[in-house]
């Protein structure tokens, strides 16, 4: 029980949809507000590095220039500190915010702006490295300040290294400045990113505004306002759209009048041999003593209506079959040669109580994907057509042909033809270019609908050739390989 109450509600969980307003919304903010502040966060802390990193420099430089004074006054041997060198090196100390420390050979400080360490022993490892030649820069970061070395040598030409000028400075007034700055800057960010979350749900309201407006006008569709028109025109997918949704409603509205001309004309189908059967019985039912010539002739008339309203019954079925999907199709691999031959043989019998010659004139041999009652069915249609709409002594000519993806099944003949108005009706369901005639050859206006849908259902096409009084050509087109 409780595995089915998780299923029911994860099935809930992957049945919600997410309005369109939240990843548009989402793709405004990350395309505005998150490059923003990144650009913000690298900008600090370049800014910041920057800063220190000219500090440093600006210090070395200047510690260089003090070390190269203090060696050639001889300041490290003199027998009196020189006055003047030590208020420069106060000086130079209360600009950089830091202290200097001046480091003999003994490692003794013999002078420390702080006045604090005079006369201690330093051996920390700057030192130590000045004093083998190396200069060297020592960076706390989190404790702010850094520590530069300068070499101070004697006045002899050996230039030996008799002292160091250890710096220290400051960054806490860098960092300061810096924090100044970057709070500005988040200022600014904040107050963009707020910027860019109005503009982001302004801008998705206006986008999604005319797609709610296609979803009016198909909600009103759904209810039945099929001559209500939907034009959207305001970006060029919504224009597309709104022509695609025109499209479909004219398709709809052809398929409702459709639909509704399909239930007349069944319905009249179905009836008309019905009330000629009952006419006929009512006919038999009044005559007291009619002759037995009469009542064979009345049965005869009352057994082809009911072979029409069974032919009629057959067509409306084999329509309805094809109207499914075309999974229903039973395709193998089919001898299209032996497929016509034998449909020909069928309707032999018709062509010569009619004396219309059949001929079969094949091009080449054809082996084709397709469902063989259902093309069968198709070619027969056809056939039958154009020998029962044919003059006496007449022909039609049944040609097969193939090219490397199509096959090719033309049904041509010598008939009364088909008015060029009237062509684009033909395969339409109960539709009959002559009435009376069809009555008279048996026919129920469903055969070419049924074989333009067998066409169809085998991703094929047919083409009607006719001219009035010369005749009629039907072409049909099918692949070879039925593409599943």
């Amino acid at each position: 029980m409780a595995l089915r109450f998780q299923k029911l509600k994860l099935d809930k969980f992957r049945q919600r949809t997410v309005s369109m307003r939240l990843p548009l919304f989402a793709m405004f903010l990350l395309m505005g507000v998150l490059p923003m502040v990144l650009q913000g966060q690298i900008m600090g802390r370049s800014f910041r590095r920057t800063q220190i990193d000219g500090r440093v420099i600006e210090v070395q430089n200047q510690s260089l220039i003090t070390s190269d004074r203090l060696s050639r006054a001889g300041y490290m041997t003199a027998p009196s500190r020189d006055v003047l060198l030590d208020k420069e090196l106060d000086t130079i100390a209360d600009i950089f915010n830091g202290r200097i420390v001046v480091v003999d050979r003994n490692f003794r400080i013999i002078k420390d702006t702080f006045k604090l360490s005079v006369g201690r022993i330093n051996v920390s490892e700057p030192v130590l490295r000045c004093f083998n030649g190396e200069n060297s820069i020592l960076r706390e970061d989190e404790k702010q300040y850094f520590a530069v070395t300068a070499p101070i040598y004697d006045n002899t030409e050996s230039r030996n290294i008799i002292g160091v000028l250890l710096t220290i400075a400051s960054t806490e007034n860098i960092l300061s400045n810096v924090n100044s700055v970057e709070e500005t800057s988040r200022f600014f960010v904040v107050t963009a990113s707020l910027v860019m979350v109005l503009a982001g749900i302004l801008l998705t309201v206006l986008f999604v505004r005319p797609f709610e407006k296609l979803q009016v006008s198909l909600d009103r569709m759904a209810d039945g306002s099929l001559d209500e028109a939907v034009s959207e025109n305001t970006y060029r997918e919504t224009k597309r759209i709104s022509e695609a949704i025109q499209r479909t409603k004219a398709k709809l509205q052809s398929m409702d009048r459709s639909r509704e001309e399909f239930v007349a004309n069944v319905s009249h189908e179905l009836k008309t041999p019905i009330t000629s059967i009952r006419v006929l019985a009512d006919s038999l039912m009044g005559m007291e003593d009619a002759p037995v010539e009469l009542y064979r002739e009345f049965m005869s008339d009352i057994s082809d209506e009911i072979d029409r309203e069974s032919k009629i019954v057959d067509d409306l079925l084999s329509l309805v079959k094809m109207d499914k999907s075309v999974a229903e199709l039973n395709v193998t691999q089919v001898d299209i040669n032996v497929l016509v031959q034998q449909t020909l043989k069928r309707l032999q019998p018709i062509a010569e109580k009619r004396h219309v010659e059949l001929i079969y004139e094949s091009i080449r041999e054809v082996t084709a994907d397709a469902d063989e009652t259902k093309l069968s069915l198709a070619i027969s249609n056809l056939v039958e057509n154009a020998i029962k709409y044919n003059v006496d002594g007449g022909w039609v000519r049944v040609t097969l042909d193939a090219d490397h993806k199509y096959f090719y099944i033309k049904v041509a003949d010598s008939g009364i033809g088909i008015p060029e108005d009237v062509q684009d009706n033909v395969f339409e369901r109960f539709y009959r270019v002559d009435k009376a005639r069809s009555r008279e050859t048996g026919g129920t206006g469903l055969g070419l609908s049924i074989t333009k849908n067998v066409v169809l259902m085998h991703y094929g096409a047919i083409r009607l050739i006719s001219k009035e009084g010369e005749g009629s050509t039907f072409t049909v087109r099918i692949p070879l390989t039925y593409i599943y």
